[in-house]
């Protein structure tokens, strides 16, 4: 299994940070779905700069944030203390997380458990798994094998569906795992699959307009 890297989030600029902390679209479902389920443990697994971490808190969640980055945590306390809010922070490995069993009634995934080869995924599934509650819910997303970087033959191939990333940026030398529909049926067969979409995103990088594709998944504890 390969080692987990974190992002070094001290290469953005400004104006890029401004960006990772604008909350996803889908968050904001996610916040509504989960407040008239009455879940209050949330955790924000891969929390960045505390995007998603704020925004749960500042909504009666109670409130943890996870991320192998040290400064990724740092940023988000900074970022909670600022606007006054009480949240749970720690560093560590998805592959071992470091909480108690059925401890969440819900987790966000966000752009994180592709940052691993096939084997690791596959830990941090059983990791979400074992820390989410019966009748929990996790929102999480995956790269698509129609997505551009998996096709990038001179970029390194793992195993069969993971390749590290080498162009520059916050993700060189970073694996990504890309999955396609029948993948994500058996890697997510101990749940209920409540809901997939296969999302084309377009996005302006470096002047050029560039796309991608991911797989958004909505799954259920048994």
């Amino acid at each position: 299994m390969i080692e987990s890297k974190p992002w070094e989030w001290g290469k953005l600029h400004k104006e890029e940070q401004k960006i990772w902390l604008e909350p996803s679209i889908e968050s904001y479902y996610l916040l509504n779905r989960w407040q008239k389920e009455n879940k209050k443990e949330f955790l924000d697994l891969g929390c960045g700069i505390g995007r998603h971490t704020v925004l749960f808190a500042q909504n009666g969640f109670n409130t943890s944030g996870f991320d192998l980055s040290e400064e990724a945590i740092n940023s988000t306390k900074e970022y909670a203390n600022k606007n006054g809010l009480n949240v749970n922070l720690q560093k560590g490995d998805m592959l071992s997380l470091p909480y108690k069993d059925n401890e969440f009634d819900c987790i966000l995934c966000y752009n994180v458990i592709s940052h691993s080869d096939t084997e690791g995924v596959l830990k941090i599934i059983k990791e979400i798994n074992r820390v989410l509650k019966n009748d929990g819910e996790c929102y999480l997303t995956l790269c698509s094998k129609d997505t551009w970087g998996f096709k990038q033959e001179a970029w390194p191939l793992v195993d069969s569906n993971t390749r590290i990333r080498m162009d520059e940026g916050l993700e060189h030398g970073i694996p990504h795992f890309y999955a396609d529909y029948d993948l994500i049926c058996e890697l997510f067969k101990e749940f209920i699959i409540e809901k997939i979409s296969h999302v084309q995103e377009f996005y302006s990088k470096n002047g050029k307009m560039c796309n991608s594709y991911h797989y958004h998944v909505l799954i259920r504890k048994k």
